[in-house]
């Protein structure tokens, strides 16, 4: 059974900083590309950041470089998501996503959400 557990959430301040962890179970780990998406009241979900657990590599959404650092421990089978300078508008649901697209099949899994308030 596949299980993203994320944690980390919290109400911070303006200018403070946050780290999300994303702990990964029952999957090959070092196949799947993690991201961390986020979805505020009223909007749609979006992406944040993703790693590529195999290499690596990253990619940010334009918002948050900079700011947010995504990272991985393969021993741990476990994600972060450094955030800093956290801004108002980084309040949202942070949610943990799991994905593998090979030529015989697609595995997709998503965390319950960690909540993620940002304000003075």
């Amino acid at each position: 059974q596949v299980q993203l557990v994320e944690s980390g959430g919290g109400l911070v301040q303006p200018g403070g900083s946050l780290r999300l962890s994303c702990g990964a179970s029952g999957l090959s780990f070092s196949i799947y590309v993690i991201t961390w998406y986020r979805q505020a009241a009223g909007k749609e979900r979006e992406l944040v950041a993703s790693i590529a657990i195999r290499d690596g590599s990253t990619n940010y959404a334009d918002s948050v470089k900079g700011r947010f650092t995504i990272s991985r421990d393969n021993a741990k089978n476990t994600v972060y998501l450094q955030m800093n300078s956290l801004k108002p508008e980084d309040t949202a649901v942070y949610y943990c996503n799991a994905k593998f697209s090979g030529i015989l099949r697609t595995s997709n899994y998503w965390g319950q959400g960690t909540q993620v308030t940002v304000s003075s």
